[in-house]
């Protein structure tokens, strides 16, 4: 859409340039369809661009990954098979891996988008339905925050959503990148996710883990307005019961989101279904962890890359 209130563009990566009435500027799929960032009123006048920022998409430690907040759909979604990281990433065991490319399907869109919408620009937009969302706060991730007089803070993804399009930045803060700890990589992990509609916006979207230690981890998105996690112990691990006590302990009536992609009674039921159906299949170690959606399994009429066929998945995502 036209933005006819923006007087000037400024190529910046400096909190210190903010100032009233600015936006920071990525991929701006979000931005130029509404306006303004969702949430605000304030006209805007200027947008600081962080196009020419230069910071890497992805980074591959032994300590996780880093992804900079400018890092595409695109570029996560090619993530295992990237040519500049893959030899990285085949050295260790990471079968959080499995989770990205579901994460990235998950927003049911264009390839035009994918190689536009950002990583940081879905956090920061903090919709329910945001995938990146899920993906981050399901591997525990850590945000990097600068501020406007040259300091920087950390914040789980988990705190950083606060709302339906709210989250903790402060005025003229700036999300710089994610970290996704080895941690929660190494762990065995499985993946739920339900629509109201064939291929339409995430209703529910749940990630579990089994952590090293035996630890089970439980991160509900979609469904509720922020997300929320649940941690039990190898030792107090929980039965069916003792889990959909838990899940009805910690989201309240409501926290559960309400628009047209679902009621909050229904993505209230599902969740307790699927959370169930995660806690079975991670703590029987006979059954291999699944990933499952409405998209899945493989079919020909979806869109979506890790819906096609082996053969069909080179190359640009939506296989064009």
């Amino acid at each position: 859409m036209d933005m006819n209130t923006i007087e000037s563009v400024v190529p910046t990566t400096d909190p210190t340039q903010w100032r009233p009435g600015d936006a920071w500027l990525a991929g701006g799929t979000v931005l130029f369809s509404y306006g303004s960032p969702v949430g605000t009123e304030e006209p805007l006048k200027r947008l600081l661009d962080l196009g020419q920022a230069g910071w890497p998409a992805i980074t591959v430690t032994n300590e996780g990954i880093g992804i900079g907040a400018t890092c595409t759909i695109a570029e996560l979604y090619a993530l295992p098979d990237s040519d500049a990281v893959s030899d990285a990433v085949a050295r260790r065991d990471w079968p959080g891996l499995d989770l990205f490319r579901p994460c990235c399907d998950s927003f049911v869109a264009s390839f035009k988008v994918w190689n536009m919408s950002t990583v940081g620009g879905n956090l920061c937009t903090s919709l329910p339905a945001g995938p990146i969302i899920s993906l981050c706060a399901g591997l525990d991730a850590i945000a990097t925050i600068h501020g406007r007089h040259g300091s920087s803070r950390t914040v789980p993804v988990t705190e950083f959503i606060t709302g339906e399009a709210r989250n903790c930045l402060a005025p003229g803060e700036l999300l710089r990148s994610v970290r996704v700890p080895a941690s929660s990589l190494s762990a065995k992990v499985a993946f739920r996710r339900l629509s109201l509609s064939n291929l339409g916006r995430s209703g529910v979207l749940l990630i579990g883990r089994l952590d090293a230690d035996g630890g089970f981890v439980l991160t509900v998105t979609a469904a509720t307005k922020r997300p929320v996690q649940l941690r039990f112990a190898a030792a107090d691990l929980p039965d069916a019961g003792q889990l959909a006590a838990a899940v009805a302990l910690s989201i309240p009536d409501e926290l559960y989101h309400d628009d047209i992609h679902g009621l909050p009674e229904w993505r209230r039921d599902m969740t307790f279904r699927l959370a169930e159906e995660i806690r079975a299949e991670l703590l029987d170690p006979a059954r291999p962890p699944a990933v499952s959606g409405d998209f899945w399994p493989p079919h020909a009429t979806s869109p979506q890359p890790s819906t096609q066929p082996a053969s069909t998945q080179k190359g640009a995502p939506n296989g064009n």
